[in-house]
């Protein structure tokens, strides 16, 4: 039985391509990326000019180490984006059946069905921790496969819900997104954590510099700047319970995260049609022709988005 195959979010220029207008006329809210980004500030030359030396690498790693409480006897990989990680994860273990609950982001399939795997229970398990879109949240009995992937990369909103303590035992990977949470999407940079002999067989295949100097530098500022970070899941909960009172008169809330919000709107497609006239970009789903989902605006995007509901 073959996996499920990709579908994303994103896609704004065929939306401008069928409805009008230019990139800056129109609001994303097709992804779950945080709209007021980490400021990156000035960068050294040397960030863009030299390849990466180890002080750059080994600062990052520190920084995430502390950043997300990574156990002392579990290994740490930054990788250019979580993409690049879910893409050879598949390759660290002996080809069986994979359980991946759905719906759920969907590249995971798509990776294991690469691979050779095919889905079914008993020799992997991926979980997205939140999940993507319903913003279901795991706990450890529920995972039970003897290689299992645990997919973070919506966690930063509820760092207490974390499955980190996890990344040491055997068979146990988390993998982290840089940016959702800070909203850098375009940095490319993704951790995977776990036991030293699966992250060194992903560190084999990504081969040397695998992370760009900025994305080092800017990685290690952010990771270190606990009071942003404190700042913007303040601000996202705000934001989503306000997204929450904006969509009552429109549908039932279903899910979600402090960074994406589902709704059952009865009919989706109709529902993205009447935003994407007012240049708002949505997220609707092949398995549902019900649900909605909507990321957060940026300050300037509100009105928008009220004007056209």
């Amino acid at each position: 039985m073959k996996l499920n195959q990709r579908d994303h979010g994103g896609g704004l220029d065929a939306a401008i391509a069928r409805w009008g207008g230019t990139r800056d006329s129109w609001l994303d809210l097709s992804t779950g990326i945080n709209p007021v980004p980490y400021p990156v500030g000035a960068l050294p030359d040397d960030a863009w000019t030299a390849l990466p030396d180890e002080a750059a690498q080994n600062r990052l790693d520190m920084a995430a180490r502390r950043f997300w409480s990574v156990p002392d006897d579990a290994a740490l990989l930054a990788a250019p984006g979580a993409s690049a990680l879910i893409a050879k994860i598949p390759s660290l273990w002996p080809r069986g059946k994979v359980r991946i609950d759905a719906p759920t982001y969907n590249e995971h399939a798509a990776a294991f069905d690469i691979a050779g795997w095919t889905q079914g229970t008993g020799d992997a398990m991926v979980v997205v921790h939140p999940n993507n879109p319903d913003g279901r949240f795991w706990v450890k009995s529920n995972l039970t496969a003897p290689f299992t992937l645990i997919d973070e990369s919506f966690c930063d909103i509820a760092p207490n819900q974390s499955l980190i303590a996890l990344s040491s035992d055997p068979g146990r990977i988390v993998l982290k997104s840089f940016g959702k949470f800070w909203g850098l999407a375009g940095l490319r940079l993704g951790f995977a954590i776990g036991p030293t002999d699966l992250i060194n067989a992903l560190r084999d295949q990504l081969g040397p510099w695998p992370v760009s100097g900025p994305a080092l530098e800017i990685g290690a500022r952010a990771l270190e700047d606990l009071a942003w970070a404190h700042e913007t899941r303040v601000r996202l909960a705000q934001d989503a319970q306000r997204l929450d009172r904006l969509m009552t008169r429109h549908g039932t809330l279903v899910g979600g995260t402090d960074l994406f919000r589902l709704y059952d709107v009865k009919d989706a497609s109709a529902f993205q049609n009447r935003l994407a006239q007012a240049r708002i970009w949505s997220r609707i789903f092949p398995y549902s022709d019900r649900w909605i989902r909507l990321g957060l605006p940026s300050s300037k995007g509100w009105s928008q988005l009220e004007a056209a509901l």
